[in-house]
């Protein structure tokens, strides 16, 4: 008996269709090619608006002069940053420690909260969700005072510790909401597989749920060196003496006048997070084709 399908007529008439001749192929190629595209000149406005400034800072940065004028090249700046911004290393460490530290302690609380409220029933489940993305709704300028009200009901003395605690709490839902969104494309049969083979449940963590989740695990967590690294509204209210970030450093310079060395600064940040996500490109394929 012959299989019917609603769908037959249309697939004949569809094959029947009189093939494309070369010529007018190539037509039809050339005019795609040399048309205009709306979608396009927005992704050319997007991408000039979005990286001139970082091209701007590339050229002041190697401008002798304080001012807007371009009046030659020359690499005074970068000899001032290398051996005369003691104070702004020392802002630059402090903002690397805090978002190392902050992103690796909330990528492990944010991955255990996806997977649980993921997997797991219990009550109140949706409101732990919601309460989970309430530091990433809510202005900082909120988060900023609330965490500073906090601290001083307890006593705490402000400082890096504080500073530390607040990107805590700021990057968790970010990296909660990567790892649930990794989650939710999840293969539960592979959970069983290892159930069926003898496997605990420690060991299809480690082994099963861990390593295909990776991908989402590691976005979180550079996600949240990001979100610290240049976060000042928080940092702001919450940071005390000998814990200056580099935005508070650059926006005490503010009130004296921007030093074109934040220029030179500047630009090795750009080439040094361009050459890290080159090779971290790979890495990231790798990761997500294994799993």
């Amino acid at each position: 008996m012959k299989n019917y399908s609603p769908y037959s007529p249309a697939i004949k008439r569809i094959n029947k269709k009189k093939p494309m001749s070369e010529p007018a192929r190539h037509a039809r190629r050339a005019y795609q090619r040399h048309s205009f595209s709306f979608s396009k000149a927005v992704l050319a406005v997007a991408l000039v608006f979005l990286f001139m400034p970082l091209f701007v800072i590339g050229i002041y940065s190697f401008n002798p002069g304080k001012g807007s004028e371009i009046t030659g090249f020359s690499l005074v700046w970068y000899e001032k940053l290398f051996f005369e911004s003691d104070e702004l290393w020392q802002a630059l460490a402090n903002s690397a420690i805090i978002a190392l530290s902050a992103a690796a302690v909330s990528t492990v609380l944010g991955t255990l909260a996806a997977i649980g409220t993921n997997w797991y029933k219990f009550k109140g489940k949706g409101y732990i969700q919601t309460i989970s993305f309430l530091p990433m709704i809510l202005p900082e300028v909120i988060v900023g005072v609330s965490m500073l009200i906090f601290f001083s009901g307890i006593k705490m003395q402000l400082g890096m510790m504080t500073i530390f605690i607040a990107h805590t709490t700021f990057c968790l839902p970010f990296v909660y909401l990567m790892v649930l969104a990794r989650l939710d494309e999840f293969d539960f049969s592979i959970i069983e597989a290892s159930h069926d083979l003898g496997a605990n449940e420690r060991q299809t963590m480690m082994k099963v749920i861990i390593p295909a989740i990776l991908p989402g695990i590691f976005s979180g967590f550079l996600m949240a060196v990001t979100m610290s690294l240049e976060d000042f509204v928080i940092t702001f209210f919450v940071s005390g003496p000998g814990s200056t970030t580099l935005p508070l450093y650059v926006y005490s310079m503010v009130r004296f006048g921007v030093s074109p060395v934040i220029n030179a600064l500047s630009l090795l940040l750009i080439l040094f997070t361009m050459l890290t996500a080159f090779l971290l490109r790979n890495f990231l394929k790798g990761i997500a084709a294994s799993s």
